[in-house]
């Protein structure tokens, strides 16, 4: 029985012996190198480990010292200074499941991928990590990562899995190319039904916090989402800015608050800005809304050569479209404010009045062409029921035909300024008058215009202007299909006798004042010359008695000499 029970310590110590340099060598780096190797030639993963580790001091835990793991013939999935694996009873019947496993001081891959993670655990810790990859429609860059998962249960393409809560620290986190610091976010995810309960950062120089939802159609739900004094700089123009939100999936916004902002761009910039949304869902460019707000104030907002001073704006939504129940702003030194409302159904801007006060302007040099170009999509038609100026300043500096017009004031009702995307005067009656204007270097007094429109033509009834010591008036008609027929009938009482040779007709061999007669035809349409269009006759006669008889065919003008 001795002989047995020497032969059986025997056996005891030298197990325990095997067992102790299996446990050694395992903490070598060879062993690790041999392990890796192994899973990486008889699996579909690779992995390398530099070495495993394992401290009596926690004797649950296994310690693996630069880790490289991923799909074969893929980019790698985690790439760690450290990642730790706890035990835990579980792994008698389920040897990939770990109570608790850490990966630290590297870099995660969170692009969604078909790869099946051979790993879970109750609890999945990040320290220190940066995260890299798309996930949810948004491309994320961060750094400085901690991070807790429960459970953690990944499945293709779902890194989180089906269900488990979550926090995340970052010290700075990029989403879509907008960086934040600082970064807190809580939430939790359930059958891709992902909720953020709260997150929030320094972005911009500013604060972010907020609270929303996604679901599982890649739509997401803002319960609130609050920014202030955010100091916001960019590359981008202001209209490839606002495409980015175009990209965006379908988005609900129950509340969002912009406080104290300043934006700017290339060629833009908003300074002051407090922007409030309510009940508002963008999709594809569209929105909708059964019952939302939008309210806006800022100091000052630039786009290129248009610069608007303390705009003012209350919105309210519906699914009929927008009623605009404030909009104030101060341009080019002028007072502008409107009241009116915007329907869906046929992408009418209706506005009840419209004010233009103190207008100090000087056009474009290719405000014919905007002119003519087509409106925007949403807006087919502008109306104004009732338009009022006051004491505005209007200047053309082309120097083809040059002018000033000073001190206009305007009256019009019933104004339709646009009609099919086209802008015009496609309906109702209008009246301005200035103090003083000058057309191509012709200085007149108390220039004055009565129109109104409809849908065949445009019926001036009342044009006048005084001349140093005389007064020119006339009518005219302008049809409003597109060759636009018009026809003017313009008389002057003593006036200068070559008032019109600025405005275009040839030199008269007449001095001093006169008295005249013009009977105008041709058609303007749209980017063609209409000179050549041109037919009329003009009668002049002297301050001496002498008569000047002309006649314009195409353009061109025969006549006889003074009689």
């Amino acid at each position: 029985m001795r002989f047995i029970g020497k032969i059986l310590l025997t056996f005891a110590l030298l197990l325990v012996l095997a067992i102790v340099l299996v446990y050694v060598l395992l903490q070598t780096r060879w062993a690790a190198g041999w392990v890796s190797r192994w899973i990486s030639d008889n699996s579909e993963y690779r992995l390398s480990v530099e070495k495993l580790d394992h401290n009596w001091s926690m004797p649950g835990r296994i310690t693996l010292t630069n880790v490289i793991f991923g799909q074969k013939n893929q980019p790698e999935i985690l790439n760690a200074g450290e990642v730790d694996l706890d035990l835990s009873w579980r792994q008698i019947t389920d040897p990939y499941f770990f109570d608790h496993v850490v990966l630290a001081n590297g870099r995660l891959n969170v692009s969604p991928s078909a790869i099946k993670l051979p790993l879970q655990a109750n609890t999945l810790q990040l320290s220190k990590m940066a995260l890299t990859g798309n996930t949810a429609g948004l491309d994320i860059q961060g750094q400085q990562i901690n991070a807790g998962i429960s459970p953690w249960q990944p499945k293709p393409n779902q890194l989180l899995g089906d269900k488990a809560d979550f926090q995340l620290s970052a010290l700075s986190l990029t989403v879509n190319g907008l960086p934040a610091e600082n970064v807190l976010i809580q939430g939790n995810i359930n059958n891709k039904n992902l909720t953020l309960s709260n997150f929030g950062g320094d972005l911009a120089r500013g604060q972010l916090t907020g609270k929303a939802t996604q679901d599982a159609d890649g739509s997401w739900n803002i319960e609130n989402l609050r920014l202030s004094n955010v100091r916001l700089q960019t590359s981008k123009s202001l209209s490839a800015f606002f495409d980015d939100f175009q990209t965006l999936p379908k988005v609900t916004i129950q509340r969002l608050d912009l406080i104290d902002a300043r934006l700017q761009g290339t060629d833009w910039a908003f300074s002051d800005v407090d922007l409030s949304v309510q009940d508002l869902t963008l999709e594809k460019g569209d929105w909708q809304s059964d019952d939302g707000e939008i309210t806006l104030n800022a100091t000052d907002m630039i786009d290129g050569n248009l610069h608007i001073q303390d705009p003012i704006i209350s919105l309210d939504l519906s699914p009929q479209g927008i009623s605009i129940k404030q909009a104030t702003a101060r341009w080019e030194r002028s007072l502008l404010r409107t009241t009116g409302n915007w329907l869906r159904a046929n992408k009418r801007l209706q506005l009840d009045e419209l004010s233009v006060a103190g207008l100090e302007y000087t056009l474009p040099q290719n405000w014919k062409q905007l002119w003519l170009q087509a409106l925007p999509a949403p807006l087919a038609e502008i109306s104004v029921s009732r338009f009022i100026a006051n004491r505005n300043l209007i200047i053309d500096i082309n120097p083809q035909f040059p002018f000033q017009i000073t001190a206009l004031d305007g009256l019009g009702s019933n104004l339709l300024l646009a009609r099919d995307h086209q802008w015009g005067v496609w309906g109702g009656k209008l009246n301005l008058n200035a103090s003083e204007a000058t057309f191509n270097r012709n200085d007149v007094r108390r220039p004055s215009i009565t129109l109104d429109a409809n849908d065949s033509q445009v019926n001036i009834s009342e044009l006048s202007a005084f001349t140093k010591e005389g007064l020119l008036e006339a009518t005219a008609t302008v049809d409003q299909q597109p060759q636009r027929h018009f026809s003017v009938k313009m008389t002057g009482r003593a006036v200068p006798a070559n008032e019109l040779e600025n405005w275009g007709w040839p030199h008269l061999a007449l001095d001093g004042n006169a008295n005249m007669q013009l009977n105008l035809q041709g058609q303007m349409p749209a980017n063609v010359d209409f000179k050549p269009t041109l037919r009329g006759t003009l009668q002049v006669t002297g301050s001496n008695g002498q008569t000047l008889n002309q006649q314009m065919v195409n353009g061109l003008v025969s006549g006889a000499a003074p009689e």
